[in-house]
């Protein structure tokens, strides 16, 4: 069975139609964006000067924001008779950032990939850069609505998805973003994106059920330590656990011994039984030895994080063995990256597998009938949709809820040690 975006129970959606339509002069207009080129500017026409006659100018008539003119919207000649399914796909294609440039190619990618294997004839994706700024992100959705977008795909920073909601809400047009930042989820914004409380959530789940009541925590100094701050004691506190030692520490790997060395200080032979690192990449590399050279024993004391160990590099750091974190269910997302690497010939960014799950999702409704296919009911079902990362459902409140994992490290490569559930009933947050 194909790794669609589904409802989640059968029977609750019509049966999909089946065909693909890229447009030629879309594809080509993304090319020229992600390629920088420039349209060549039309010839001026030859105007002759009117005679000079004093006249009172027509009123201009503005349509209300809530209308749209159905004769501007963008139907390509090759499409014939069809009536497209128009889906807009928001991206920072021209950043001048060149791993937003990557990552926004490879979200396009899997958006295309999702299309080619449903086969969706009837769905015509729009690309529209927004250079990775809330004005750039707020001329590309009106583009994308005036040329009659029923549902916007991205974008991908908060601060875009801030400036896209109020216009795609004044046309009620609901918007699946990419941010994980849940403060700029709201009705009619949902964020499919891997929600930093769910991960923590998860975690701190999981240990307590290992009866670990006491924890330590490092923090990445900036907006984003003070946010899995926040949410870290929340869910100890919900599970009546206790944050015995925490501190921050800077970028710099030099100045992390300092925090370390007082968190160190604190286990003071079992102060704690668990050390939380919600740290990714060369950050924790740097970070996680730190532990056990002030004799923090990771044998001793389970090391565990967030979404953002779900790297295959971090089983060759020996402090990190059998170290715990949350993430999506690994297999069909495997199998995903199979049919990337075969379909592009390299490996995408881990999260560019969310532009698959959202065009999946698009053509999935695109088969009921206008007016039915994006409404908030229908995206709201209760029961959720299934994709390449597991099940997923959003909430009316615009926050997301995944099905996630536990995965432990080991030098082989990571394992699932408590699966990830596969419905939402009985209803998980």
């Amino acid at each position: 069975m194909k790794n669609q975006a589904r409802p989640a129970r059968p029977a609750r959606f019509t049966a999909l139609k089946t065909a693909l339509a890229l447009g030629a002069a879309l594809l080509l207009a993304a090319c020229d964006t992600l390629g920088g080129g420039k349209p060549q500017p039309a010839p001026q026409p030859q105007v002759q000067v009117p005679p000079r006659v004093e006249v009172t100018p027509p009123p201009i008539v503005t349509p209300p924001p809530s209308m749209r003119d159905p004769s501007r919207f963008i139907t390509p000649a090759f499409m014939g008779n069809e009536r497209p399914v128009r889906v807009a796909l928001l991206l920072p294609f021209n950043s001048p950032r060149e791993n937003v440039r990557t990552l926004s190619n490879a979200l396009y990618n899997t958006a295309q990939l999702a299309l080619f294997e449903f086969d969706a004839p009837n769905v015509l994706l729009i690309p529209k850069p927004t250079g990775g700024t809330a004005a750039g992100a707020r001329q590309a959705a009106r583009e994308a609505l005036d040329a009659g977008a029923e549902l916007i795909i991205g974008p991908l920073f908060a601060e875009e998805v801030t400036a896209v909601a109020p216009l795609a809400r004044e046309l009620n047009v609901p918007v699946v973003a990419f941010s994980s930042d849940s403060s700029v989820g709201g009705p009619g914004v949902h964020l499919l994106s891997f929600p930093l409380d769910q991960d923590v959530e998860r975690i701190v789940d999981y240990a307590s059920l290992q009866g670990m009541t006491r924890f330590a925590a490092l923090y990445p100094q900036g907006s984003y330590g003070e946010r899995v701050r926040a949410a870290f004691d929340r869910a100890v506190s919900r599970r009546a656990g206790t944050v015995v030692a925490q501190a921050t520490y800077p970028a710099d790997p030099q100045s992390m011994y300092d925090p370390a060395q007082r968190i160190a200080r604190a286990y003071g032979g079992g102060n704690y039984q668990a050390l939380f690192m919600p740290e990714g990449g060369q950050g924790l590399k740097a970070l996680a030895p730190l532990l056990p050279y002030y004799d923090v024993d990771p044998r001793k004391v389970k090391f565990f994080g967030t979404g953002a160990w779900d790297d295959a590099s971090l089983t060759r750091e020996p402090p990190l063995n059998a170290a715990w974190y949350p993430a999506p269910p690994p297999e069909a997302h495997a199998q995903f990256l199979e049919r990337y690497r075969r379909a592009y010939g390299s490996t995408p960014p881990r999260i560019a597998s969310l532009g698959y799950d959202a065009v999946s999702l698009a053509v999935a409704l695109a088969g009921l009938p206008e007016g039915q296919r994006y409404t908030q009911e229908t995206l709201t079902n209760e029961d959720g949709f299934a994709g390449v990362d597991g099940i997923f459902r959003f909430n009316p409140d615009g926050s997301t809820e995944r099905g996630l994992a536990i995965l432990e490290i080991r030098p082989t490569g990571a394992v699932v040690i408590d699966p990830a559930p596969t419905s939402f009933n009985p209803r998980m947050f």
